[in-house]
């Protein structure tokens, strides 16, 4: 081996020097020659495609001779080293093997293949592999597919050798330069192309440079520098953009997430005040039923007090009159008696009735208050208490038709009892005339039935003993008789207490009344906070015009909109279609957006262009409308 300084006493330096030992490297080893002309070569297309797509300017096409020798460069370093595979045709070498398994590799990648399979005029697995190179490198993904694809050298093994370029550091060195293709926009038509049998021959005429093209390639490099600073800065103008553009975005959800949340409360006041209107009105007509009700009740009732009182009257004095007849009753009574008994067991069994339903009644007045406490402290539960007050009255009346049917029962009872008076009388004149009969007959034949008066005297002695029993059984009726008058005293405490319950009534009226006047106040509240709300809505649709303003001065001021890059966007943002081959990207000039053509066919003239240009149907509605409110 040769020091440097011998190297250097011979007039030989250190690039030379490796560059010789480099080249007796390759002498010895075809394969890295070969890869090392194709990275030399992958460098030159690569770098004069850029500069050659900086300069052009525009959107390069498939007739574009630099990007036609870039995609005969790249056909090339990918099929260094590809193994040959049998068929039945005989021996296969193609590039679609190894490009269809980025499709496993990475699930965006399967759009592409999809529609390379689908493409009706590629027949060969070549022409569908150019085919493939071309969506990449259109979609800007051509880096990052081959870069996941090399980092997989167990699936690499199966198609390409051990010394391929794509097997060793030559391959990384290339998808590392295809980076720098991001920044070229290429429209190519692959559907109408013959990529079958097109011949990939390299023109080395476009890389040899002389001196003049080193200079121009010198200002071209400037040139592109300059372009890359721009770029930056733009870039970075764009973020701080999206910064304060993101910051005023929050604050206009914020603005309308609280408008949408007013908005439903006061659709919900509206809805809690209809119902309290209906509620009211339900209220009131069942009100104005049970006040009607028990007007009648009191009415019937005192009708029936006043009857019973004038019954009561004659049926004393007839009584009183009986009273002093009864002692001539005879046998037949007993009977009567037992009757009277019975009717005594049931009138006994009434009183219990009674009884309870006073029970009732003390229990439905101390409802009734706890009811009206209820009704004073909330008012959101007014239609349960007036429901209850409601089933309450339907009791009381209930206890009313009771009572109503117990009256009827006494009167049938008095004139059952008046009509046994009667009977009794009958009974006694009867008896009378017997006695007189007797008498007479007592009379004629005293002389001749002399030994009859023992049997006589035996007679009127039994006749005492029954004198006894009916003194025995008046005093029972005289008994009976003060029962009658403490049901009559406690029927008068009874008609008091309805009395006392119509008062009540009149409370629950007054009561209703001031609970109307309540009501119409809330209404008058939730009439002014309707106007306010209306006010708010009102003060946020004006902020929100100057917000929209206020952007787009930001923008005029700042020099340019918010641009989303080709890459960030993979769907419509206004109708959310995944972008394809026929669904190209569109750019609005407003907003920045990316958005497909159905939705963004729209031109009008912006304040950084007077020209009209292409807008999205969300900022053509928001231009119109601000144009309409200025002109207003």
């Amino acid at each position: 081996m040769y020091s440097p300084q011998s190297l250097h006493r011979w007039g030989i330096t250190h690039s030379e020097s490796m560059e010789r030992l480099a080249y007796s490297q390759a002498l010895r080893d075809p394969m890295s020659m070969e890869r090392t002309n194709l990275l030399n070569m992958a460098k030159l297309s690569i770098k004069g495609l850029i500069e050659s797509a900086l300069s052009f300017g525009r959107t390069l096409d498939s007739d574009y001779p630099p990007l036609q020798q870039f995609f005969v460069v790249m056909e090339h370093c990918l099929k260094h080293g590809l193994k040959v595979k049998k068929s039945f045709l005989g021996y296969n070498k193609s590039l679609w093997g190894p490009l269809e398994m980025v499709e496993k590799l990475c699930p965006e990648a399967g759009e592409i293949a999809a529609s390379v399979r689908d493409l009706p005029g590629l027949k060969t697995p070549l022409g569908r592999a150019r085919a493939w190179l071309r969506l990449a490198l259109m979609q800007k993904r051509l880096a990052d597919y081959l870069r996941l694809l090399i980092t997989r050298k167990d699936l690499l093994s199966d198609f390409y050798d051990n010394s391929a370029v794509m097997v060793e550091e030559e391959g990384a060195v290339i998808v590392g330069l295809l980076v720098g293709l991001n920044v070229i926009d290429a429209n190519l038509c692959v559907k109408g192309e013959d990529l079958d049998t097109q011949v990939g021959v390299i023109d080395f005429s476009m890389y040899l440079k002389n001196d003049i093209d080193d200079y121009r390639s010198g200002e071209r490099n400037g040139q592109i520098a300059a372009i890359l600073d721009q770029k930056n800065y733009v870039e970075e103008l764009n973020r701080q953009l999206n910064s304060s553009v993101h910051g005023l975005q929050g604050r206009v959800d914020n603005l309308e997430k609280s408008n949408s949340k007013l908005i439903e409360e006061l659709a919900i006041a509206k809805n809690n005040i209809i119902k309290l209107q209906e509620e009211n009105h339900q209220l009131r007509n069942e009100n104005t039923i049970i006040l009607i009700k028990a007007q009648q009740q009191l009415e019937v009732t005192q009708v029936d007090v006043d009857v019973e009182l004038d019954t009561y009257k004659q049926s004393r004095q007839g009584l009183d009159e009986m009273y002093n007849e009864a002692r001539r009753q005879l046998r037949e009574e007993c009977q009567l008696r037992q009757d009277v008994e019975n009717e005594l067991v049931v009138q006994v069994s009434m009183k219990q009735e009674m009884d309870l339903a006073m029970k009732l009644l003390e229990k439905d007045i101390h409802e009734k208050q706890d009811t009206l406490i209820g009704l004073r402290h909330q008012l959101d539960e007014v239609k349960a208490i007036n429901v209850e007050m409601y089933t309450k009255m339907q009791t009381s009346d209930d206890g009313m038709k009771q009572k109503n049917d117990m009256i009827t029962r006494l009167e049938e009872k008095t004139n059952q009892i008046t009509a046994t008076m009667k009977q009794l009388e009958q009974r006694l004149q009867e008896a009378e005339r017997d006695r007189w009969t007797a008498e007479d007959g007592a009379r004629k034949f005293k002389h001749d039935f002399a030994n009859k008066a023992d049997s006589l005297q035996k007679q009127i002695a039994q006749k005492e003993k029954q004198m006894q029993q009916l003194e025995t059984d008046l005093k029972i009726e005289k008994e009976w008789r003060q029962t009658l008058q403490n049901d009559l005293e406690r029927e008068r405490d009874i008609v008091a207490q309805l009395s006392a319950e119509a008062q009540q009534i009149n409370g629950l009226k007054k009561e209703f009344h001031r609970l109307q006047d309540e009501n119409s106040q809330l209404k008058g509240i939730c009439e002014e906070q309707e106007q306010a709300l209306e006010e708010l809505g009102c003060k946020l649709s004006e902020s929100k015009l100057k917000i929209e303003d206020i952007k787009e001065a930001n923008k005029a001021l700042q020099g340019g909109q918010v641009w989303l890059k080709d890459k960030d966007a993979t769907h419509c943002k206004l109708c959310e279609k995944e972008f394809s081959i026929s669904r190209r990207k569109h750019h609005c000039r407003n907003c920045g957006e990316i958005f497909c053509n159905a939705c963004s066919d729209n031109e009008l003239p912006l304040p950084a262009s007077p020209k009209p240009v292409r807008v999205c149907d969300t900022c053509h509605a928001l231009l119109l409308q601000r144009c309409s409110s200025n002109a207003t």
